[in-house]
């Protein structure tokens, strides 16, 4: 969960992700990240990882002119295996900030389709 290149893996929505720094997941390494933009436009956003814990928690902060998204996957042990958190937030950013009151349904959508493929995944 920690490598942001296998989130192509579970979220349709990813197009592309490319390692910009660093040769594997860690603190401060960088992606960027093409996603289908609103239209289905693509769009890409740099994301950096801010928190790093291997097998238990990842922070991420991805930006672009239009919007930005702040990530957090964590994993936790339970009694039969583990728990997995994905939580993201997304803001539009300058001008298109309005956008804000529109967004939470929207990305809501994506945040559903994307869980489907993440257990999917994990089966």
């Amino acid at each position: 969960m920690s490598d942001l290149r296998n989130f192509a893996q579970w979220d349709r929505n990813i197009i592309k992700v490319e390692q910009i720094n660093g040769d594997s997941p860690g603190l401060n390494t960088v992606f960027d990240i093409t996603v289908r933009g609103l239209g289905g436009k693509p769009s890409v956003l740099r994301y950096t990882t801010l928190e790093f814990d291997e097998y238990s928690n990842v922070l991420v902060r991805g930006v672009n002119r239009i919007f930005t998204s702040v990530d957090r996957v964590t994993v936790s042990a339970t009694a039969t295996g583990c728990d997995v958190t994905y939580d993201a937030v997304l803001t539009a950013n300058w001008i298109v900030s309005p956008l804000n009151l529109f967004l939470g349904p929207i990305f809501n959508k994506v945040g559903v389709s994307a869980t489907k493929g993440l257990r999917k995944v994990l089966a």
